[in-house]
């Protein structure tokens, strides 16, 4: 008894299997031509997206090669070719709109802001300055964030200089340059006669970087050691 209802119970299993087969294959035949389309489709996505990789790595190098022909322009002070290019250069500017989504693109928008600011065009500088985007890196990053408050300031946008100084201090984290743009932030505040903010610049300055040269004074004839200039700037602020 057992026997036969074991070998009815393969039976019906077969069964299942086989129309499940023919279920799949009716499908596949019914479907066939949009599964091929499918997969068609996404070949060309697969290849075009290796494709517009490639392109944009060749725009990038391409670019790249340009922004060294446009430091030396930088290097020799000739901002205006450095901006607008020669016949062979194209100019930061181009570069910066002409070369989107790089690395490049991004580099040379912060040289057509310096470029400006050192033409004293505070607001291109600016509109330059703003797009673009700061890095984790601790040095070029932040300049230029102290190169966008500086032009702030130049302009009268105090509040906006001192907050993008602060935001470059952070970003820089060292001894050498951070202190300097606080240094630079707490100066804006007291020329507003914001005492007491100033203050917290300078005391940060004293504490979080003790490395820095505003904390180490002068060494007298008699060996003496003097405070570091960052304790005149902090008596500064209490007059």
């Amino acid at each position: 008894m057992s026997t036969k209802n074991e070998l009815k119970k393969q039976n019906k299993q077969a069964a299942d299997t086989n129309d499940f087969v023919s279920s799949s294959e009716a499908f596949l035949i019914k479907n066939q031509k949009k599964i091929i389309i499918a997969l068609v489709a996404l070949v060309i996505l697969i290849a075009g997206f290796f494709l517009a990789k490639n392109l944009l790595q060749n725009r990038e190098d391409k670019a790249q090669t340009l922004l060294t022909q446009g430091l030396t322009y930088v290097q020799q002070g000739d901002y205006d070719k450095a901006l607008n290019g020669d016949n062979v250069f194209p100019g930061f500017v181009k570069i910066a709109n002409g070369y989107s989504f790089t690395d490049a693109s991004n580099i040379a928008k912060l040289w057509a802001g310096i470029c400006y600011a050192k033409k004293a065009d505070f607001k291109q500088a600016i509109k330059f300055l703003e797009d673009f985007s700061p890095k984790s890196d601790h040095m070029i990053s932040p300049a230029g964030l102290a190169t966008l408050a500086n032009c702030y300031a130049e302009i009268g946008e105090i509040d906006k200089a001192v907050k993008t100084f602060e935001k470059a201090a952070k970003l820089a984290d060292n001894d050498a340059t951070s202190p300097e743009y606080l240094l630079q932030a707490g100066v804006l505040l007291q020329s507003q006669n914001k005492q007491a903010e100033a203050a917290k610049l300078y005391e940060k300055i004293k504490s979080d970087y003790p490395g820095s040269s505003y904390n180490f004074g002068n060494v007298t004839a008699d060996s003496i050691i003097e405070d570091g200039l960052i304790e005149a700037y902090i008596e500064s602020t209490k007059e």
